[in-house]
């Protein structure tokens, strides 16, 4: 068991993930693995690979991060053809550093250059805004290998030239995901209204839907606020409320997968006669906990169902090709009168935006790193940190001299699950 004095959560130290090669001749130390799109920019990639430079010799060190769209399991790739295709590739030569790609370093790459001595070298990535978050569609129970999905991938590796394949040996691959969050800004609350005739009947049967606002964070209830004016000859016998996710997969052609995340079916008030009205809140909660069976369900990212949650909405520019985005994921929330017999249904649809909220706990660039971290922003990270596995029997360790706190990025464990291990 580790040591307390050695557990990361209870410092409130910078965490560095960090990650070596497997023989050990190159690492890579990483502050973080989600990157937050924030519409005008994204989230810098950045970090220090350490290298060995007696093994390295003649040959250069090289890192790529890249975006990619699987529609097919790994297992299926046969004859050269692999069910991939590449959304995004930017690449870079870490070792020797050329001067042209020389920049300003951040406060984090400092004080890990200081610290790790002169063979570590700083890497900078910078995503375009109109790249594609990180999707993965939920995998039925039983399925193996890499889910489908949009996936980034940060790659650190040793060889003579960039377009040569590199030995696995020398080899560093870390998941990393990108997601969004939407701006706080006013938006008109959603709102319908529609009816339906029906023969023989003096007026129609009227329906109003609305929500109490367009943008909900992952977690939060939706109220929706429904109200029937029935003027027809028929009686509405019941009564459905649901959340729909739906994901566009944007590929050679687009194909839309609906999946229902949240639904109230009920008959309190009803039958809802002629010349009688209702007026009611319903309120839905979307979770993933709630809907870990169904496949194909687009979730934030790769990672396990601790760490992530429904897909985000996709913020779509009017610059951006869809093809470009790999999967887009839409919400809305579907109110149905059920009728019975002939009659038919009365439906109602509204859109609205499900997001992560802006972090709170992110510094203003002027202030330094090693200030001391509250206790709010300090449960704001431990929740978005995965369980990290280790073959040591400390699984980080902090210096005496400052604050950073390295942790293995090794292999993701699920909780409750042991021996169910992927590659980070």
């Amino acid at each position: 068991m580790a040591n307390d004095d050695f557990d990361g959560k209870d410092k409130s130290g910078t965490r560095v993930f960090k990650k070596s090669s497997p023989n050990g001749k190159i690492t890579v130390y990483l502050g973080k693995r989600d990157f937050l799109d924030h519409l005008s920019h994204t989230d810098p990639v950045d970090g220090v690979i350490l290298i060995d430079p007696d093994y390295v010799q003649n040959q250069k060190v090289y890192a790529h991060v890249l975006a990619a769209f699987r529609y097919g399991r790994e297992d299926l790739d046969v004859l050269g053809l692999t069910f991939r295709k590449d959304l995004y590739l930017a690449s870079a030569q870490i070792y020797p550093q050329e001067p042209s790609e020389k920049r300003p370093l951040s406060r984090l790459q400092e004080r890990l250059l200081k610290k790790l001595g002169e063979n570590a070298y700083p890497f900078y990535f910078e995503l375009p805004p109109q790249s594609p978050a990180s999707v993965t569609l939920q995998p039925a129970p039983g399925d193996t290998g890499k889910p489908c999905g949009v996936d980034y991938e940060l790659k650190a590796y040793i060889g003579p030239n960039p377009d040569e394949k590199p030995h696995k040996k020398d080899t560093v691959r870390l998941a990393i995901r990108k997601l969004y969050y939407a701006p706080e800004v006013s938006k008109e609350q959603p709102y319908m209204e529609t009816s339906k005739d029906f023969v023989m009947s003096p007026a129609k049967l009227h329906l109003e839907v609305t929500l109490d606002k367009e943008m909900y964070y992952h977690g939060e209830s939706i109220a929706v606020n429904v109200q029937i004016t029935n003027n027809s000859n028929k009686s509405v016998k019941r009564i459905k409320v649901a959340v729909v996710q739906v994901a566009d997969i944007c590929l050679f052609s687009t194909a839309k997968y609906k999946c229902t995340v949240a639904e109230i079916e009920s008959e309190e008030g009803f039958p809802v006669g002629p010349g009688f009205t209702l007026a009611k809140v319903y309120y839905l909660t979307p979770l993933l906990a709630h809907n870990k069976d169904k496949r194909g369900l687009a979730l934030d990212g790769k990672l396990k169902h601790e760490d992530t949650n429904l897909a985000s909405s996709t913020v779509l520019m009017e610059s951006v090709q869809k093809e470009n985005l790999g999967i887009i994921v839409q919400y809305r929330v579907k109110v149905k009168l059920i009728l019975g017999g002939f009659s038919g249904d009365l439906v109602a649809e509204l859109p609205f935006t499900l997001t992560h909220p802006k972090p709170k706990d992110s510094p203003p660039p002027s202030r330094p790193i090693t200030a001391k971290v509250t206790d709010a922003s300090r449960d704001f990270i431990d929740a978005n940190l995965i369980q990290l596995d280790t073959n040591d029997d400390k699984r980080c360790y902090a210096d005496q001299d400052d604050d950073i706190i390295f942790e293995d990025f090794a292999r993701l464990r699920l909780k409750g699950i042991e021996g169910d291990d992927a590659d980070a």
